[in-house]
């Protein structure tokens, strides 16, 4: 990073006026154009404003700490522990307070990703902000790290279009840059995944393909998993079922052997879907059993698992159960922060399932129609606007409100055929 970069970011950051940094060593414009790099320093001047800002010119501790950055960018997974990474974060930002190192902005870029791992969607919108006005002084490598963590903030919230828009110019990047293999599968995984939630089979499985291979080679059997997975949706979707569930196997596979929970829950959710896709409830119940009950999870994931319980008891008829489970998802729900990205589609789930099985029709309609339709159309979440969509039309059609009921159908229709033609 530019010295000029770093003595503004740092000034900045300490909330530290033009003024106060450069009296009584630079003039405020002189200070104004190194911080623009507009003008180079002295390496007296340098020297005079780090010390002011606190911070040390030291090239033996710099080694030391882009040692301690790099350990610590390769943490910066979800499987990962996070106690380990945020007692390596706090070691790192305090040595960024005193130290000027060459790692200082890559640790910057980095803490994006980082307050993604921890859920912190907030602080990850607030590092991005604060990095805008120097995104323009970053090297190739930094920008690669700045749009594809842009690209993993985007795809967080759902704005999936934006993310594959990141990752595409991060991709771009890679031509100008040496890194790693793994780095380079890991930014093809986020790519497949983008796909797959963009519903882009095919896509979705070039680039899963493409990272596998390179995963198998460094013997990185979770992150094959999670390919494994990404390739089980994408058959399904294609109505490859068999494949599909040779896929999901193998990811359940690599799941045990590395005793990791979330892959193996993960690939029985994928595994719920495929059985509810082909009318096998019993085999999907199962599944989704199977995340519900696994309190060492994450509780996004056994949120997910027990709503797509109440659908599908809901499906065959057993309202009792879907009661239960119902019971169940909101006791789940409490503990989840009204904050997260999340928190409203479960509500609205819940809430939709409990009006309509207790015969509340006003409060369904009023519910589906003015909130949770908008919401998904929002979200652009058009697998649940085709279910919630047929559910509100089935519904107007069983009381008799026929021109309500095809213009729900007719919703339902339309998304469906604007899916196929994505």
């Amino acid at each position: 990073m530019e010295i000029g970069s770093f003595i503004k970011l740092q000034r900045v950051k300490q909330g530290m006026t033009q003024e106060e940094l450069a009296e009584g060593i630079v003039s405020m414009s002189y200070l104004s154009k190194i911080e623009n790099l507009r003008a180079e320093a002295s390496p007296e001047v340098v020297s005079m404003l780090c010390t002011r800002l606190g911070i040390e010119l030291d090239s033996e501790k710099n080694i030391t700490v882009k040692e301690k950055c790099e350990q610590w960018f390769n943490l910066l997974f979800e499987v990962n522990d996070k106690k380990e990474i945020i007692e390596k974060y706090n070691e790192l930002n305090e040595l960024m307070t005193m130290i000027r190192s060459d790692s200082y902005m890559l640790f910057e870029i980095h803490k994006i990703r980082y307050f993604l791992v921890l859920g912190e969607i907030d602080n990850a919108l607030k590092q991005i902000n604060s990095l805008n006005e120097v995104s323009s002084t970053f090297d190739s490598l930094c920008q690669y790290y700045w749009y594809k963590f842009r690209g993993n903030y985007n795809s967080v919230i759902g704005e999936y279009n934006q993310a594959m828009r990141m990752y595409k110019i991060a991709e771009e990047k890679l031509k100008h840059i040496h890194i790693s293999e793994e780095e380079i599968a890991d930014l093809h995984y986020a790519v497949s995944i983008t796909h797959s939630k963009l519903l882009n089979a095919l896509e979705a499985i070039e680039y899963s393909n493409k990272a596998i291979d390179v995963f198998q080679k460094a013997y990185n059997f979770i992150r094959c998993a999670q390919c494994h997975i990404v390739l089980g949706i994408s058959y399904r979707r294609i109505k490859m079922y068999e494949k599909a569930i040779k896929h999901y196997n193998l990811a359940r596979h690599l799941g045990e052997l590395n005793k990791s929970k979330q892959v193996i829950q993960l690939t029985n959710q994928n595994l719920g879907y495929l059985y509810a896709t082909i009318g096998d409830s019993k085999e999907a119940i199962k599944c989704f059993n199977e995340v519900v009950n696994n309190e060492e999870i994450h509780l996004n994931e056994r949120l997910i698992g027990i709503t797509n319980l109440v659908k599908e008891y809901y499906k065959i008829h057993k309202h009792d159960l879907a009661k239960q489970a119902i019971e169940q998802s909101k006791v789940l729900l409490k503990e989840l922060p009204k904050n997260h990205v999340n928190y409203k589609f479960y509500d609205y789930i819940i809430l939709t399932y409990q009006y309509v099985i207790d015969e509340r029709s006003d409060e369904f309609i009023s519910l589906v129609t003015e909130d949770f339709i908008p919401f998904l159309q929002k979200r652009k979440d058009y697998l649940n606007l085709i279910l919630f969509s047929n559910m509100l039309g089935k519904h107007f059609e069983s009381v008799g409100r026929y021109k309500d009921s095809v213009k729900y159908y007719k919703l339902a229709n339309l998304t469906y055929e604007g899916v196929v033609n994505l």
